[in-house]
């Protein structure tokens, strides 16, 4: 994964609800996996696995954070396994063409875990983190992107 959507998605992590780190977790497999196409595209097998691997990690993340006292947990479950499978077909035949499919069944899942998070009004999971401003600047021949926390006193400049 590039670092700009790396640090996008640690920002959104810092205040995201639990739902929302569902949300996110779908969407990092979901770049992990476009990329992993892109990386085969270009002929860079190793970069290919590399990236398969990590969408595999994240997967397996969505396992354990199953709650089984829910019969819908069984579901996704399976669901998961089956996106497992089809990542793994992927690296053993050394071809993008399986995680079209996985890709397919992820992004269904994040349609609905989307809808889920936006009636989530728990609130941030990580307590006492910084709160992202983010606003653009001009510099010299370039945009600049800035983050503030009026809370905190002792950071930047003194005039």
């Amino acid at each position: 994964m590039k670092k700009e959507a790396i640090h996008a998605f640690t920002a959104r992590v810092t205040q995201a609800s639990r739902s929302e780190l569902t949300v996110i977790l779908y969407e990092m497999i979901l770049a992990e996996l476009t990329e992993a196409q892109e990386a085969y595209g270009q002929g860079d097998l190793p970069g290919f696995e590399k990236e398969l691997k990590r969408a595999q990690k994240y997967v397996s993340e969505l396992m354990a954070t199953l709650d089984y006292k829910y019969t819908i947990s069984y579901d996704l479950m399976s669901l998961y396994l089956y996106v497992n499978k089809r990542i793994i077909t992927a690296v053993m035949k050394r071809e993008p063409e399986p995680i079209k499919s996985a890709q397919s069944v992820l992004q269904k899942l994040l349609t609905g875990f989307e809808g889920v998070s936006r009636q989530d009004k728990s609130g941030p999971m990580m307590k006492n983190t910084q709160k992202v401003y983010a606003g653009l600047t001009y510099g010299r021949g370039m945009l600049n992107e800035t983050s503030l926390d009026p809370s905190t006193k002792g950071r930047g400049f003194i005039a």
